[in-house]
């Protein structure tokens, strides 16, 4: 760990890091940070900041604020006082205000002990290593990082700086978390060889076609420009990426798999124990472009033996037309009735809404996304009806979830350590997307072994320049 790093306009994490130096030379004992006591101390609230309060963060100011277990003391948005974040600072009048979340934590970064991350995927990163070398807590919306390099530093830092941490899927604290848990010990759900994952709803770069990146446009008095860039690669501005629309591009964004993968297959993921594949590939690509995703994609992943499950192949189907291969019997879809509404486009539910089969030994189930649980198909299900575990009850969302572990109540149901391989697995899967590849993976040595190019996609794109700290913290 270096000692003589400090990011620009952070004064305060120079006092952190000498903590942190101090506490760690006492016989290795536990870490306990300032963070942790003072929000001890105050039992009931956290002392909370919110960064990225448009669109999505919208809705997790909601969730959080309806927990009532939160101080809001800080917003940071780069388009603070644009009507879209207008209805998060009428909610928290009182809370200072920042267009740059490295002002923010310099200025206000002893008045709050969490922060909530829902900033576009490619910012998730350098906010979160900040926060955390200073040990904030923190919830940061899904996928964690854009690069499978950045989820691995968030993972580290997250275990180095002994913080609370929960990654936004919110499905991972539903009903379907607790029944999907329930059912594999009880091994109704077992042997498990094959999961079918589908998102086949109109995503926003559908129907598009670009030959290069959007041309240059004057910037707007309402952004801040340089920080929403963050660490990606630098591109003049245009307000085609602003709004959600960065999500379509390679440079900015995870693709719908990054969007909705940790809402479909999370569960199974963490309860098969799949870890990482060892081979992902690329078996169709339809409107392939150097820039945006592609307009239709099937991918595949093949996990290993682990201990004694068999190995287990999950294929992912995205596009509109690019519908999965389904059980005859499988009916009509999964939905959950809580799944928020898209910022753009819509979610199909009528056709084929996402979600999954997952085929086990002697039992095949169906399942949407988020918080909705298993259904068993054909007539197994029904002679089993009245005879399954039933699904524990519960009391915390996601938020609440998050919020009670850092006060010590409750422990994260996605924490980094869970989250991480799920969302490295789908950055494997861009980097198969964008290629149209084939390649092996080493879980041990984190590398793809028979492809440069894959290999050197890894570690993401080369940080802007003045940016590169974030990747040292």
């Amino acid at each position: 760990m270096r000692k003589d790093f400090m990011p620009p306009s952070s004064a305060t994490l120079a006092n952190r890091r000498t903590f942190l130096a101090g506490a760690g030379a006492v016989g290795g004992s536990l870490l306990v940070t300032p963070s942790i006591l003072s929000a001890q101390s105050r039992g009931d609230k956290v002392n909370i900041a919110l960064i990225g309060i448009g669109g999505r963060g919208k809705d997790v100011a909601k969730d959080l604020s309806a927990t009532g277990l939160v101080n809001v003391v800080a917003l940071c948005d780069t388009e603070m006082g644009h009507p879209r974040t207008a209805d998060v600072m009428a909610m928290f009048p009182k809370a200072r205000q920042f267009k740059d979340f490295r002002q923010m934590f310099d200025k206000a970064g002893r008045e709050f002990d969490a922060v909530s991350v829902s900033t576009p995927d490619f910012s998730h990163f350098p906010i979160a290593m900040q926060a955390m070398s200073m040990g904030k807590h923190i919830y940061c919306e899904k996928p964690m990082g854009q690069s499978f390099r950045q989820i691995q530093l968030m993972m580290d830092a997250a275990a180095r700086y002994r913080i609370v941490s929960q990654m936004g899927n919110q499905g991972h604290s539903g009903a379907g978390y607790f029944q999907f848990r329930e059912w594999v010990k009880a091994g109704i759900i077992r042997n498990v060889t094959q999961i079918t994952a589908f998102m086949n709803s109109p995503r926003r770069w559908h129907g598009k076609q670009v030959s290069d990146f959007l041309p240059v446009q004057p910037i707007p008095d309402f952004l801040d420009w340089d920080a929403w860039q963050a660490t990606a690669a630098p591109h003049p501005f245009n307000s085609g990426y602003l709004a959600g629309d960065w999500r379509s591009w390679f440079d900015y964004g995870d693709g719908a798999l990054g969007d909705w993968g940790a809402h479909i297959f999370d569960n199974a993921h963490e309860f098969l124990q799949l870890g990482l594949p060892t081979e992902v590939e690329s078996t169709k690509i339809e409107g392939m472009s150097r820039f945006l995703f592609p307009q239709a994609s099937t991918l595949v992943f093949r996990f290993p033996k682990r201990g004694t499950m068999p190995p287990l192949e999950l294929s992912w189907y995205e596009g509109q037309q690019n519908l999965p291969p389904l059980p005859a019997n499988f009916g009509a879809s999964v939905v959950d009735p809580n799944i928020p509404p898209p910022t753009s486009g819509t979610i199909e539910t009528k056709r084929l809404a996402p979600g999954k089969v997952i085929y086990g030994e002697g039992l095949t189930f169906k399942g949407g996304s988020h918080s909705s649980e298993l259904e068993i198909l054909g007539p197994a299900g029904k002679a089993m009806a009245g005879k399954l575990p039933p699904t524990p009850a519960y009391a915390s969302s996601h938020a609440g979830n998050f919020l009670k572990s850092v006060m010590g109540q409750e422990r994260c149901h996605s924490s980094f350590a869970i989250a991480g391989p799920l969302c490295q697995t789908m950055a494997l899967g861009n980097i198969a997307q964008r290629l149209n590849a084939k390649f092996s993976f080493n879980p041990k040595t984190r590398r793809i072994t028979n492809n440069r190019v894959a290999d050197a996609l890894l570690d993401g794109s080369k940080p802007r320049p003045g940016w590169e700290q974030y990747y040292r913290l």
